[in-house]
């Protein structure tokens, strides 16, 4: 029987791992079921704001999100879906960076963290963070309505 590597393990040892998130807390970049994410290991390289790692909640689980900011004391992350910055973090929480993903499972597609138009949807949509929820709302108002 084959020995389970686990995800920190192969980030660790320099190579890079493709998962598929589960949740809804990087909606709506990432669709549970559907979205196929790439993630380098990270090296200690400087983080800046709207990079997504993934990182160990401590004693709890693996999660991606995006760096909401970096301070003196740590990094704070949030969901795409979420509202609630959490944080701070230690970089030594942190295993890896996402270089792109695939939108679809069959990886037809694949958006890099460099795509212009990438940039600057996820660039608004942090900076759109308090009113996620008011943005949520409405458009399952106009979907309802749509008979969506």
């Amino acid at each position: 029987m084959a020995e389970k590597v686990s995800i920190e393990k192969l980030l660790r040892e320099g190579k890079n791992i493709e998962i598929a998130p589960t949740g809804w807390s990087m909606y709506p970049f990432f669709v549970q079921g559907r979205t196929r994410v790439i993630v380098e290991p990270y090296r200690g390289e400087r983080l800046k704001r709207g990079m997504v790692v993934l990182y160990r909640r401590p004693g709890s689980i693996l999660v991606i999100h995006r760096i909401h900011h970096v301070g003196k004391d740590g990094v704070y992350l949030v969901g795409d879906n979420q509202t609630e910055i959490e944080g701070p973090l230690k970089k030594k929480q942190i295993y890896g960076i996402m270089a792109g993903y695939y939108k679809d499972p069959h990886r037809k597609k694949f958006i890099s963290v460099h795509n212009p138009i990438y940039v600057l949807l996820s660039r608004v949509w942090l900076f759109l963070r308090p009113f996620r929820h008011g943005i949520s709302e409405a458009v399952h108002r106009i979907r309802r309505y749509a008979g969506d």
